[in-house]
């Protein structure tokens, strides 16, 4: 099954028309889409979108074989001009499928947003599945392996999908089997909020996806080099540099996180309390939170699902109140390799662990030198901790203003 990319942008296209901002103004040739359109064999049109006609011609096709018109969202604005000799385009009700004389068949997909998703299977017995901008599917139960909303059993070769506002559709269907490891997962929509070229490029990596120019061909079910996700990520920064958004982000597409908070819940501090509820209402709504500095378990567990560690500074502030590392003498007379030890055995479980792990941490050594001794003890004892952890990451990143710059990986 062949699949051309008419448009990959947003509904509005991109750059947005009179939109002067930074991402728009950079979003030009190759960056530059027109509003998403698939057309799926030459036979089956997803989207009608203005210059479709032109957009097929300069990709070396016609819309002249083009026998069904769907459409997957609500259009604003005038209504569209239907090219003269295609059919006049329509959704299908949710649930219902639509066998049509080219041997595809179309099954429509129930969204939790206004639209329809297409489940699209060719002749050949190629699957692809196309979502609209800003939906998720809906009803799917994690774990049940591919349950009927989804239509057949298995994953799809293909997933064309909004993946930048809406991870956790991706979320959703590796949850329920419906992309896999080999699974090609293509993002559209594609609009202003991500700039363009390599932060958009990043961003899509980290969710397992990629994003390919319009006009592009593709072949559904011939396996794509998509970067793989990193077992062992570091994100430093400053203070609130966008270091914890930058970490969640990261794991956002994926189901079952563990989010590992070193904090604690320290009460009585409502400035902390409203911190944490910060961090809590940033979060899907499927992850589960574990308050603990115990690491070591966590990371030797193999069957485990992916960790988010936020954050290594505060572990390394427990573990110094653990050694009474504040205390001269006591640092003196054995505090220093008791906190080392156990910086070691931290380390060692990160080498060894089969987890993905995402970990945040502060960067503290760029600023004021600390006034006092155990100040600097803890500035030193964290770019240490820094670097030991960095050094048994496959990625590191720094967040500087919100900015993530790639130290590694």
């Amino acid at each position: 099954m062949e699949v051309t990319l008419l448009g990959t942008g947003g509904p509005e296209g991109l750059p947005r028309p009179d939109c002067p901002c930074a991402a728009c103004a950079a979003s030009l040739n190759g960056d530059a889409r027109a509003a998403t359109a698939l057309l799926v064999d030459g036979a089956v049109l997803i989207d009608l979108t203005p210059g479709a006609a032109f957009a097929a011609a300069r990709a070396g096709h016609s819309l002249a074989g083009v026998r069904q018109v769907l459409l997957s969202h609500p259009h604003d604005g005038p209504p569209l001009e239907v090219p003269a000799g295609l059919p006049q385009p329509g959704r299908v009700p949710d649930g219902r499928e639509l066998a049509l004389l080219t041997g595809h068949r179309v099954r429509a997909i129930p969204m939790d947003a206004p639209g329809t998703g297409y489940a699209v299977t060719g002749p050949d017995g190629q699957r692809l599945l196309y979502l609209p901008p800003g939906a998720a599917p809906a009803g799917i139960a994690p774990g049940a392996g591919h349950p009927g909303p989804l239509g057949h059993p298995g994953a799809y070769d293909m997933v064309l999908a909004d993946v930048v506002h809406r991870p956790d559709a991706l979320a959703r269907l590796r949850a329920a089997g419906a992309v896999g490891a080999t699974t090609d997962v293509v993002a559209v929509h594609l609009d202003h909020d991500v700039f363009p070229g390599t932060e958009l490029r990043r961003r899509l990596a980290a969710a397992g996806a990629r994003a390919v120019p319009d006009g592009a061909t593709l072949i559904v079910g011939v396996y794509q080099d998509v970067p793989d996700v990193p077992r062992r990520t570091l994100v430093l920064g400053g203070a609130r540099s966008g270091k914890s958004a930058e970490a969640e982000r990261r794991l956002e597409a994926f189901p079952d996180v563990l989010y590992v908070a070193t904090g604690g819940s320290r009460g009585g501090d409502t400035e902390w309390a409203a911190r944490v509820q910060a961090h809590r209402d940033r979060r899907p709504g499927s992850w589960r939170t574990a308050e603990t500095c115990d690491l070591v378990p966590l990371l030797d567990d193999e069957d485990g699902p992916p960790l988010l560690i936020d954050c290594l500074s505060l572990w390394l502030t427990d573990t110094m109140d653990t050694v009474n590392a504040w205390d001269d003498a006591e640092w003196a007379s054995g505090g220093e390799s008791a906190l080392h030890k156990r910086v070691e055995e931290l380390t060692a479980a990160v080498r060894g662990t089969r987890r993905t792990v995402v970990a945040v941490s502060n960067e503290v050594g760029s600023g004021i030198v600390p006034a006092t001794a155990s100040g600097r003890r803890y500035r030193d004892e964290l770019g240490r901790l820094n670097a030991a952890f960095a050094a048994e990451c496959e990625h590191v990143l720094l967040v500087v203003a919100g900015r993530p710059l790639r130290l590694r990986g």
